[in-house]
Formats: C-alpha cells, structure tokens, sequence
C-alpha cells in the first residue's frame, strides 16, 4: 500500500438505512481511525455514523423549499456545500456514493472552485443507479456524464461492473471493490437477545435484514417461511430498516403472526447477528448484500437467491447455501437443512466467518481504497 501524508475525503451518501450508506459510514470510520479526515456532506447525518470520533466531521446541506420550484432541489446546495467544504478544508478527494445525484453534484461543485485547488472524484455505483436509473433515458445520460467525467469508478461486485458496463455503454476503467464489514462487539449475550425476543429452547433464529425494498421481495420472504416444516421449529426475525406494517396484512394472512419478529430502526445490529442461526434473503436482484455479509462476521451461514453479486460473497455449499432465482420451495428446503442440522450449520458458519475476514474486511478493502485516492490524487497533482 502507498504510504503518505494523511488524506482530506469529502464522503457524500444516502444518510438512511441501506448498504450504500452503511458502507460508506464505516469506511469514513475505518479512514479516520488510520489518520485521515472523513467530511461527510449531506442533507442528513448518516445513522450509522459515531458522534464525537477524532477525524470525522459532518457537514450539513440546508434544502430550501422555494415556491419557484415544484419540487425541493438537492443537487444545486449539496454542490455548493461541496465546494465549501472542499475550500476550507482543502480536501484531496471528493467519495461520492452513487452517481445521481452525488457524482453530478461532485462534477459541479469542482467547476466552481480554481483551477488546481479542486479535489479528485472518485464514484462508487451501489446498484440502483446502473440497474433501475441507468436505464431510464431521463437519467441515463446524466449517470454515463458523472461517470465519464469522475476521475475514478468503482463497483461494489464484478456483477454489478457488467451491468454498468452493459447499461450505460462506458468504455472507461472500472475497478471493483468489494463492501466491508467491520463488527462491533455486541453490547448484550445472545441468551438475553434470544430473551427479549420470546424465543424458545430449540427454537432456531432465521435472521432477515433490509430496508424491505420492492427487490428485496418481502413477499417471497414470508411465503418462504410459511412453507417451514415444523412450523414451530423457527422464528424469523426481521431488521427492518423501513414500515414494516403494509407487510403485517400478509404475516395473518400466512397464519405466521407467532412465527415472525419485526424490529424496526434496529442500530445495534451486532446484538441480533449474534444470536441469530442463520439468515435467510429472497432478493430479485443484488449488487452485493451487506446483510449477507454482517451475518457472515458471526458465523451465521445464509440461505439466499443466487442472484447478482451474492455468488461473490457466498460460496454456496462451503459458506452458505445459494437457491435458484424464482424457487420458493427451493429457499424453504434449505432452511429447514439447516434447522435439522446443527452440525452443517456450525461448519458452514465457520466457513463464512472465514471468508469474511479473509476478502471482505476493513483490513483486506480500506487499503485498496487509500491506495486509490493517492492515485487520483497523483493523476491531480494534490499527492
């Protein structure tokens, strides 16, 4: 890894519940703590992100709702917020998470500041904006503009490279870097989470988190756990990341009212990864699946659609088990595999805790990305 004088990163995200967010959060962390400035600008505070840490600062975007307008716009102040904050803090790099609107913001915020004082662009896609935005002609030229004119691209998985690339017709390089997961200690034991929970003795915790977006197929979720044999085998327990209550209807519906645990806003997240078994994710479609991910750092195998990036991140059948898009009782075999099946479950988990250290740390991933700032940097003169 290239070393060098501490670097100044201007981190702009999505603040809600999401992967793009959370990635983003920790990575500002994990930046922090080796020595450098993370400034995160946005119209809120991310929800993961620590208060009072030395070298994390938060910068707000104020969003007039002016009469001018039909719709509030964002992307003319947080450009503005970027530059300011660009100029006073003498940032070397601007990370913006997605393209639209942050890369577009990034791009004008640089036009307004002098010549060889403006930070790099570096430009993460997370997803939506290549496979659901991308193909929309209102948004497509602008996302193919902020990506041509960024002076790095990265993607969060090799699929989710393809799909740019496919997409959006860019020709210019793509570097891929994986998310990261970097746990803390979970502040109760397992038994007391298990507790609070009403689980009983030789209950097995089936563990699903998201923000319970149209792709994440809440439905295909639930009809998956009203196929489970012993129905009493189980408790799935969601994360909810978003109102869980127009779900709530199809809970009755499926007769899981005893079956199903919802936690919504849930910020100690590790105290449920912990004691949970294994997880379960029935996405139509995924660039990556942090939750996937955060299970994983506690040997919690998961049963999920082989869809997207999650073949990058699970080996199925050596770290957890991977179903075919579109079989519901396909999903719901495998779960019940390892209900019945402690000792697959524990082998499995251990497997996956493995890889997780191994490929998707902070140990293994922020490097990469301090090796690509100074190399922007460098292209920019600032290094």
């Amino acid at each position: 890894m290239p070393t060098g004088r501490p670097l100044r990163i201007g981190i702009t995200c999505y603040p809600s519940v999401g992967g793009s967010g959370i990635l983003a959060s920790a990575l500002g962390e994990e930046l922090a703590r080796r020595g450098h400035e993370a400034h995160f600008i946005s119209y809120e505070r991310p929800f993961r992100l620590p208060w009072g840490s030395p070298g994390i600062f938060y910068h707000p975007v104020v969003i007039n709702d002016y009469g001018l307008f039909k719709y509030p716009d964002y992307t003319l102040p947080l450009s503005v917020k970027m530059a300011e904050v660009s100029r006073d803090f003498n940032l070397d790099v601007l990370h913006v998470h997605y393209a639209v609107p942050h890369a577009t913001a990034a791009i004008l915020a640089r036009s307004m500041l002098p010549a060889g004082t403006a930070p790099g662009i570096v430009t993460t896609l997370h997803g939506t904006d290549t496979t659901l935005l991308g193909r929309d002609a209102g948004y497509g030229p602008a996302i193919r503009h902020a990506l041509e004119s960024s002076d790095a691209v990265t993607t969060v998985s090799e699929y989710l490279k393809g799909e740019t690339i496919s997409h959006l017709a860019i020709e210019r390089p793509i570097e891929v870097i994986h998310n990261f997961f970097e746990p803390r200690p979970a502040k109760r034991s397992r038994q007391e989470v298990r507790a609070e929970l009403g689980m009983r003795e030789g209950e097995a915790m089936v563990l699903h988190a998201s923000n319970l977006r149209p792709l994440k197929r809440i439905d295909v979720l639930l009809e998956c756990a009203a196929r489970i044999r012993p129905r009493k085998s189980f408790r799935l327990v969601i994360l909810a990341g978003a109102d869980f209550s127009p779900f709530k209807s199809e809970v009755e519906r499926l007769g899981l009212t005893d079956r199903v645990i919802v936690r919504e806003q849930v910020s100690e997240i590790e105290d449920y990864l912990q004691a949970a078994d294994l997880g379960l994710f029935t996405s139509d479609v995924e660039s990556f699946c942090l939750s996937i991910l955060e299970a994983m750092c506690f040997s919690c195998p998961s049963v999920a659609t082989a869809v997207g990036g999650i073949p990058e991140v699970v080996e199925s059948g050596r770290s957890g088990l991977l179903v075919p898009h579109g079989d519901t009782d396909g999903l719901a075999r495998a779960v019940e595999s390892l209900i019945k099946d402690p000792g697959l479950r524990v082998s499995l988990g251990a497997a996956a805790r493995l890889r997780a250290r191994e490929c998707f740390s902070a140990a293994a991933i922020v490097p990469r990305y301090e090796e690509l700032y100074r190399r922007v940097c460098a292209q920019g003169g600032k290094g």
